[in-house]
């Protein structure tokens, strides 16, 4: 074995040339129990020799060797403690090739103060302060550094050259220097883990105890957390640190946006830097994991409000409700001002809507706003669209632009303007980026949406007759329901032809489904009904013939329908012929009360022949008939349904009234029987003897 020798130290481990009354011996991996699992070790040596004053310093500094091996050699360790009446001797071995850091040690070794030691060489400064001895041994397979500490009142063995090793290595600790159990002490100190905010605490905690280690009048640790907030003093020792005094400062080791110092008020000394380093860095561990704990408390902050602001965008299909809560969701938590620009067809960008902090400022944000120019808001707007990336804006409105885009479409820009106190962190950015493209989503499926209904209502009205025809002693009135969803067709639908003849064929229908399908069908059955009728077929034969129709086009689409066919009677009295082909009863209105007249059919398109049953119907002077389609009767309210006789008894109270009354109040019963939007169409037509 050849044994190297560093400053300070010693080369080999220390023989007494007695023998060893108790030797550990084991190999461990390089993992984070192993500092554990030697103190464990070198515990249960200490007990059984009896050398418990040892035990700080000797779990002390095997933490610190076993560390520091885990973290630098990343092999697995071999330790060996031996302990007899003299002392105790620890080694442990790595199997990692290279030197162990050489180490300056300031009053061991009569050198100046250090001001900069390596990590490794901290842990070996410990060493050599609270060792007797200690060295490095080298062999083919790695290294191994040991201490040896004596029992007090032990006379260490003097090196072949003569004298004390103490003296040898440097002088004893003097009254100043701090004990082995103040280094534990300090290295133990912890944050309360069920505290709110354990820093301060333990921050105080920590600096009091290297004051109180070094002599340090006072002290102080300042942290600026980035927040717009600037330094803030997180904890504090005795009197504030003069600046007119030699101070000695130990920046904090943080990421940014954390930045941060440790000062002291201390006199000069070998130990206070290194021990101020320590102090400084173990609360750098600290201050980071709080970094690291809040970035995550607030990354997930974002994330739930960006869970919300889709939520909310998603729930609203109108183009300007969508716009106008774009930038209530922005100010003022992402900025003190916000503005949409929407693009028009001919590619020009205009301002759809605009908020600001202070509702003092907004109209000079608007102007603003509207100015043009070169180095205006509005040029800037427009590089933002064309660019389709990141603007920045400068002057009064400082902030910066970005551009709305969904499906590969350029709708417009977000503008936002920049925090009171500081401008936009890069989270801060990337939310605003992501709040832009689920903005400008929203708006294009409102755009969609309002398309969608704009053709549905075209479609709708094309199903319908634009007006009932007047006819003299004959009353028509009708009311017309969509369905909430306003952008589907319905299938319910009316209508009031002419008869060759001179009757009136009044049509009232509901076909199954909704949608273009739904309405494709629809306009089907209108339009056969009419040329059936207007050639003169009876409406026997107009039921049988649409039947094959429907039948032959399959599909799954079948239609309920009432046709009542309508003509002058026995002096003021109408005649009505009616057929019912799976469509619910009619209402007849007359001086006696409310009733339900006709025959049930057949619904058209399911069955290849049909009985539709006909039913004669006399109207006097002043009754009336009332048709309607399920969407009245199936209006739920909770698990209760309107009904045909709710129906019925709303609708007794109205004889005698014009239909136009009748139709109204009937469409008011109905909507007003659920605060819910109508699931289904509902479609009400009167028909009433208008006679003197």
């Amino acid at each position: 074995m050849e044994d190297t020798e560093v400053s300070g130290a010693e080369a080999g481990p220390p023989r007494t040339g007695e023998a060893e009354d108790h030797v550990r011996h084991v190999r461990l991996p390089a993992d984070r129990r192993t500092p554990a699992a030697a103190r464990a070790l070198v515990r249960s040596v200490l007990a059984e020799a009896d050398l418990d004053e040892l035990l700080n310093e000797a779990l002390l500094l095997t933490t610190e060797l076993s560390t520091n091996a885990v973290e630098h050699a990343r092999t697995e360790l071999d330790i060996e403690v031996v302990a007899d009446r003299t002392g105790l001797t620890v080694t442990v071995s790595d199997f990692a090739a290279g030197p162990v850091d050489d180490l300056v040690v300031g009053v061991r070794n009569d050198t100046p103060e250090i001001d900069e030691v390596s990590p490794r060489g901290r842990g070996l400064l410990l060493v050599d302060h609270f060792s007797s001895r200690w060295g490095t041994t080298y062999l083919p397979s790695g290294k191994g550094v040991w201490f040896r500490l004596d029992r007090p009142g032990t006379a260490p063995p003097t090196r072949a050259g003569g004298g004390d090793t103490r003296d040898a290595g440097g002088a004893a600790p003097d009254g100043g220097t701090p004990s082995a159990a103040a280094m534990s002490e300090l290295m133990q100190i912890s944050p309360d883990p069920y505290a709110d905010d354990p820093l301060p605490e333990f921050a105080t905690g920590l600096l009091t105890r290297l004051a109180e280690m070094v002599g340090a009048a006072g002290g102080v640790v300042r942290l600026d957390r980035g927040d717009a907030q600037g330094s803030q003093l997180l904890a504090r020792y005795g009197r504030q640190p003069r600046a007119s005094n030699e101070l000695l400062r130990v920046p904090l080791a943080v990421h940014r946006p954390y930045a941060g110092e440790l000062e002291l008020d201390a006199a000069p000394s070998a130990y206070a830097r290194p021990l101020a380093i320590l102090a400084a860095e173990r609360l750098s561990l600290h201050l980071e994991n709080d970094r690291l704990r809040r970035l995550d408390v607030r990354r997930q902050a974002w994330l739930t409000f960006l869970a919300e602001a889709s939520e909310l965008l998603a729930q609203s299909l109108d183009v300007e409700l969508t716009m106008a809560l774009i930038p209530q969701l922005v100010v003022p938590r992402l900025g003190q001002w916000c503005a949409v620009h929407t693009t028009d067809e001919w590619g020009r960008l205009r301002l759809a809507t605009a908020t600001h902090a202070d509702e003092s400022v907004l109209p000079q944000l608007h102007k603003v706003l509207q100015e043009t120019g070169p180095d205006s808001i509005q040029a800037r707007l427009r590089e933002a669209s064309r660019s389709a990336a990141q603007v920045p804006l400068a002057g009064p409105m400082e902030g910066f632009a970005v551009p709305l885009i969904a499906r590969g479409q350029r709708l417009g820009t977000l503008a936002v303007g920049r925090h009171q106190r500081h401008r936009h962190d890069p989270d801060e950015v990337s939310v605003l980026e992501d709040v832009a493209r689920r903005a400008a989503l929203a708006i294009e499926n409102a755009r969609i949406h309002a398309e969608r209904r704009r053709v549905a209502q075209t479609l709708q009205q094309s199903l319908l007759p634009p007006v009932l025809p007047v006819v003299e002693g004959i009353g028509f009135a009708a009311e017309y329901v969509p369905t909430g969803d306003d952008a589907e067709v319905g299938g319910d639908f009316y209508d009031v032809v002419p008869l060759p003849d001179g009757r009136w064929l009044v049509v009232v229908g509901d076909v199954s489904g909704k949608g273009v399908q739904a309405a494709a069908v629809t306009g089907l059955v209108r339009d056969v009904i009419r040329v059936l009728v207007g050639d003169g077929k009876p409406l026997p034969e107009v039921l049988s013939r649409l039947n094959e129709t429907l039948v032959e086009r399959g599909g799954g689409r079948y239609c309920t329908l009432a046709l009542a066919a309508v003509g002058p009677g026995h002096g003021d009295q109408l005649d009505v012929a009616l057929h019912l082909a799976g469509h619910d009863r009619p209402v007849l209105l007359s001086g006696g009360g409310a009733g339900f007249v006709g025959t049930g059919g057949t619904a058209l398109g399911l069955l290849d022949s049909i009985t539709t049953p006909t039913a004669d119907v006399p109207l006097g002077p002043g009754d009336a008939l009332v048709f309607y389609t399920d969407g009245v009767t199936e209006r739920r309210r909770g698990r209760e349904l309107f009904g045909t006789d709710r129906l019925r008894d709303a609708a007794a109270p109205l004889a005698g009234y014009s239909a136009d009354v009748v139709a109204a109040r009937l469409r008011a019963a109905a909507i007003g029987f659920s605060v819910e939007a109508p699931r289904d169409d509902i479609a009400i037509l009167v028909l009433r003897n208008d006679a003197l």
